[in-house]
């Protein structure tokens, strides 16, 4: 449904939630974004629009990248998954025995299935998280080697916001003797022809957008005042989210010295490094590829993602809340996904067959059994609390009207 700020292709059933994508932009809610849907297979929706700078000068075009944050975890836990089909890495054994550093200070019988779900229990680094030198891989992955945990591994749920990328992309390198990035190029990128990475190249510099980041994320303090509530009055999810006040380990996952300047996702440094929780790029269209690949059976033209049972094994919830970290909510987790995620498309109308990744600053991606759907939007604007998913959740509820 090309307009005057929107291009792409649309397949006519769905030009209702195109219209949902230009109102978007026709109202300045969003500054510009990427959005594409597979449905059996077949792209049906593959849109592009607004610009790519705050000052609405840069227009969007099909190949302009833009940062995914989280929606990077999902893509490095398929490249795990490969390695769990291959026999490479088990989910049962011990981190140590593929990264014998790791077997310290309390983390000696910490699983692999504990970091790809989140029960870790190092969702921060003990001394803040080391700024600036964002390319300097081994500076992360020593500390985390060295350091004991927050909390005993498994005995809880705690998202790993930043930390998840460096654990998980670790045991791919030791087990693989690549990088994640490389692993995803090679194994799955460059065969699938998917424009998406992780680490980004100086040719790709000059087709990034802008990331329009708020001052300051959401935090926890807004409930503080639940710690002086008796458990007696309060229900279920509020004495969780209480727990996750008194924890407060929410300001250690989103470490605020490192995480609440801006501009720090639009700098050289942050962008060609591989952080492989929060700085994937790309476009939407590759990623609703690669999760309607997913969600059909698992290859596509003899390129084989992952075997359909090991799908499975992704999607199937392995960890369920309260979430300590993040405000003791009750999301579900597979392996490196969402199977749930509260406020927004994941787990739409609480169905059980959706799983994908959200990222901070609006990005969603989800596959989807039932449906045979692979789902994904970009786009470039924070936005605040509840409105952070706005767009998001207009075009999967819309989407799934027609469906």
């Amino acid at each position: 449904m090309p307009t005057e700020l929107v291009s792409g292709y649309c397949d006519s059933k769905f030009e209702k939630v195109a219209e949902v994508f230009n109102r978007s932009f026709e109202s300045e809610f969003e500054v510009g974004a990427s959005f594409a849907v597979e449905i059996e297979g077949e792209m049906v929706i593959n849109l592009w629009g607004g610009h790519q700078d705050a000052q609405r000068s840069q227009a969007w075009q099909e190949n302009t990248l833009v940062n995914v944050f989280s929606v990077t975890k999902g893509v490095t836990a398929i490249c795990a998954a490969r390695l769990i089909e291959q026999g490479r890495l088990d989910l049962v054994q011990k981190v140590s025995h593929y990264w014998p550093e790791y077997g310290c200070n309390g983390k000696e019988n910490t699983t692999v299935l504990d970091l790809l779900c989140h029960r870790a229990g190092m969702f921060g680094f003990q001394n803040g998280v080391p700024l600036n030198q964002w390319t300097d891989w081994h500076q992360f992955t020593d500390l985390l080697g060295a350091q004991k945990p927050f909390a005993e591994p498994n005995s809880m749920q705690g998202y790993h916001a930043l930390t998840f990328g460096w654990l998980v992309g670790e045991l791919i390198r030791r087990v693989d003797g690549r990088s994640v990035g490389q692993y995803f190029k090679e194994e799955l990128a460059e065969p699938l022809g998917l424009d998406f990475v992780i680490g980004m190249g100086d040719r790709d510099m000059a087709r990034c957008a802008d990331m329009l980041m708020l001052g300051k994320l959401p935090t926890i303090d807004q409930f503080k005042a639940l710690r002086f509530v008796p458990d007696l009055f309060l229900s279920k999810a509020l004495k969780d989210m209480k727990l996750a006040v008194v924890k407060d380990f929410n300001s250690v996952a989103f470490d605020p010295n490192a995480i609440n300047d801006p501009d720090v996702s639009n700098t050289r440094e942050w962008r060609s490094a591989e952080i492989p929780a929060a700085n994937g790029h790309g476009v939407a269209s590759s990623l609703a590829k690669l999760y309607g690949i997913l969600s059909n059976g698992g290859s596509r033209n003899g390129v084989e993602v992952l075997k359909a049972e090991t799908v499975e094994l992704l999607r199937k919830v392995h960890s369920y809340g309260p979430d300590l970290v993040l405000f003791g909510l009750p999301y579900r987790f597979g392996l490196g996904h969402m199977v749930n995620a509260p406020f927004t498309p994941i787990g739409l109308n609480k169905s059980t067959s959706m799983f994908g990744h959200t990222g901070i600053g609006g990005a969603v991606v989800f596959g989807d059994m039932d449906k045979k759907v692979g789902f994904s939007y970009f786009n470039n604007q924070q936005h605040k609390d509840l409105k952070l998913y706005e767009t998001s959740n207009k075009l999967a509820k819309t989407l799934y009207s027609l469906l």
